[in-house]
């Protein structure tokens, strides 16, 4: 983990593309390492998965280090204007936009954020919070520049509305606790893409220091919780545990509070002020429902991780002891709960040095507190609703299901159809000339005569010679006596 800070502090330290090439392998290769530190084969999978997408956008960084150093060197910070006017180097853009949305887990992409779960807890805090996820942002919030181009604009735009619409959808339908985390994390990265892709780069980079903070004392909570339910991370088995771990659970609801955006907590300061911005651009219609849908997204997975957690009956095993008197992780939860309620408030008068003023009608001024009710409304109607919907859609709902809940079959249609005919075709090779002609007319027909050469040799010198020698001349002398 400290080779991982240390790759990131390598990434953002130093405006040159090899710098910047070195941080972005050691966070590749030391995610590997620590997502397959339980040795079993689903975190193998996860670690292999997580190591060849960001092998992806090691590639697309090679380009484009290629091809910016026909202008002499690598320090891009001294070629921006020729980046920006110049037609040939709209190759090194897009490369640099690749590399990012690979890092981002945007789509296609997405597969390898959800199955990074299978990594220790603390990994999982680190790697979704501020670490890995936040390289790619941290590529384009250097090439900010190239959002003054309105293709790439559009393209980002698409990219993050398919990604939150996605995310969201798959953790509403999600029951694995850490992975709901990670779709969440995949959501609020659509958000910081979305504002970046505006132009906004430091209202992007502000809401990515917010997240960092309640999204890695949600996922510490979550370890907590898990660890107490015997390492289920079914929630479903996680209910009434506010009665058992208090100082948990209530950190773990003031960080999903946070990650909704409800007034006054460190997320309503940075993900109002994106709604509020958005809204007052000129932008597409399209583009502001899709940022509101995902943020009524996050308020319906957040308040049914609440409801599960903290309000319906224990579903678990009865001998299990709950305990968070561990001081040392209970002081670090505390620390990052004050942080969580009021980072948001610091880090917004350390980074903007005048307040944003942002002239909107009343309904739209208040229309983020009303979308956190209207959605949240939804959900406890679902609730109440869920019998009837399970006993009149039963075969329908379970098919909806299994769609959202395998976040529309990306991980299928990425992993695996990409790899079978690959796999299929080593089989083959394997099956029919490794260990087929190739291995009878080689090998085995190569083998089988010389051992049957080696056994006549043998005989040889074991004295069969001198036999044959012997019989020759007793045959000799048999005719020399008979004729």
């Amino acid at each position: 983990m400290i080779l991982f800070i240390f790759s990131i502090i390598l990434l953002i330290i130093r405006p040159n593309l090899i710098r910047i090439l070195l941080g972005w392998d050691g966070l590749g290769l030391v995610s590997f390492c620590l997502v397959i530190y339980f040795q079993n084969i689903k975190s193998l999978n996860a670690g292999i998965i997580t190591a060849l997408i960001n092998r992806a956008g090691d590639v697309f960084l090679l380009l484009g280090i290629g091809w910016i150093f026909n202008k002499g060197g690598w320090r891009y910070y001294f070629y921006l204007k020729e980046l920006t006017f110049d037609f040939r180097f709209l190759v090194v853009i897009i490369l640099i936009i690749l590399a990012a949305i690979t890092k981002r887990a945007q789509i296609p992409f997405s597969a390898w954020l959800p199955a990074a779960i299978a990594a220790p807890t603390p990994v999982s805090a680190l790697v979704h919070s501020s670490t890995l996820v936040t390289a790619g942002v941290y590529l384009l919030i250097r090439f900010n520049f190239i959002f003054i181009n309105r293709i790439f604009f559009f393209f980002l735009v698409l990219i993050r509305g398919l990604t939150i619409f996605i995310s969201g959808i798959g953790a509403i339908f999600e029951i694995d606790l850490k992975k709901i985390i990670a779709l969440s994390t995949l959501s609020q990265l659509g958000l910081i893409i979305g504002i970046l892709s505006l132009g906004n780069y430091k209202l992007s980079y502000f809401h990515l220091l917010v997240h960092a903070l309640f999204k890695a004392l949600l996922f510490l909570c979550a370890g907590v919780l898990i660890h107490n339910l015997n390492n289920f991370q079914d929630i479903r088995f996680s209910g009434n545990s506010n009665n058992q771990i208090i100082v948990t659970i209530i950190c773990f609801n003031i960080s999903n509070l946070a990650l909704c955006g409800i007034p006054f907590l460190s997320g309503f300061y940075s993900k109002d002020l994106i709604l509020e911005l958005i809204i007052f651009k000129n932008v597409n219609l399209l583009v502001i429902i899709l940022f509101l849908i995902s943020t009524g997204f996050t308020i319906i997975y957040s308040f049914r991780l609440i409801v599960n957690s903290s309000l319906i009956n224990y579903l678990g095993f009865r001998l299990l002891i709950f305990s968070d008197k561990n001081w040392l992780i209970l002081k670090i939860i505390l620390i990052l709960s004050i942080f969580s309620i009021f980072g948001g408030r610091i880090l917004i008068w350390l980074i903007f040095p005048f307040p944003y003023l942002i002239i909107l009608p009343i309904y739209l001024k208040l229309l983020v507190l009303f979308l956190c009710i209207f959605f949240y409304f939804i959900r406890y109607y679902y609730y109440f609703f869920k019998n009837i919907y399970y006993l009149i859609f039963k075969k329908f709902l379970f098919k909806i299901y299994y769609f959202f809940s395998l976040i529309w079959f990306l991980p299928i249609l990425i992993t695996l159809n990409l790899n079978l005919f690959f796999l299929n075709l080593r089989f083959n090779y394997l099956k029919f000339l490794d260990l087929g002609w190739m291995e009878y007319f080689g090998g085995v027909r190569l083998i089988t005569y010389f051992q049957f050469n080696l056994i006549k040799l043998n005989l040889i010198i074991n004295g069969a010679l001198k036999r044959y020698f012997l019989i020759f001349l007793f045959i000799i002398i048999l005719i020399f006596i008979l004729f």
